[in-house]
């Protein structure tokens, strides 16, 4: 087969492949993870049953699909934020920020979207890969001084995305950025002796 063909049909293929996991995710924001069919999916994504069971066999798989091309996107958003400045501090400023929004913004869902990801290893990976870029970038702004060395950073990372959960009750990015500030101060606080 030309090569031609086979990128056609490769982007073809991840086409239909979005087009589903995009459609899943408008109808389950609309009707909850519970209240969406596969009926349903194939017809707001403009294909036969029989086609889209050649992707996926259920829901759930879907929005496992959906919740990994979310994730992979977060992650990739969060290390441009993070190349964006060379200081050190600042890096971490704005990746706790980045990080805070996102936070903010995932959890208007389902209920039965944390049951879903929980059951298995993907949001504890997720936040794993989160912690160890913080913990990277704790560690480049305490080898700078900008920020306090009496701790490990990888604690200091924890402290960091524990502090910032708190970003889901928020509903204003002013009191995103104020808890960031405060996260910050944290950090940046050596113990008196």
């Amino acid at each position: 087969m030309p090569r031609l063909w086979t990128r056609t049909i490769e982007s073809h293929r991840r086409e239909v492949h979005d087009a589903i996991i995009d459609a899943a995710a408008v109808l389950v924001a609309e009707h909850g993870l519970l209240g969406v069919t596969m009926s349903q999916i194939a017809e707001k994504a403009g294909i036969g049953r029989a086609t889209l069971y050649k992707y996926f066999p259920d829901v759930e798989s879907i929005m496992l699909a959906w919740h990994d091309r979310e994730v992979t996107g977060h992650l990739t958003y969060l290390a441009e934020v993070r190349d964006r400045t060379e200081d050190p501090a600042q890096r971490l400023e704005s990746v706790l920020e980045a990080y805070a929004l996102l936070t903010r913004h995932a959890h208007g869902h389902d209920p039965g979207f944390a049951e879903l990801f929980h059951r298995d290893d993907r949001m504890r990976r997720a936040h794993r890969q989160v912690q160890l870029m913080l913990r990277d970038l704790v560690r480049a702004a305490a080898e700078a001084g900008q920020v306090r060395t009496d701790v490990p950073a990888e604690e200091l990372a924890a402290f960091c995305m524990n502090a910032l959960t708190g970003t889901r009750a928020r509903t204003s990015k002013a009191a995103v950025h104020r808890l960031v500030s405060v996260t910050m101060a944290g950090l940046r606080d050596q113990p008196r002796s």
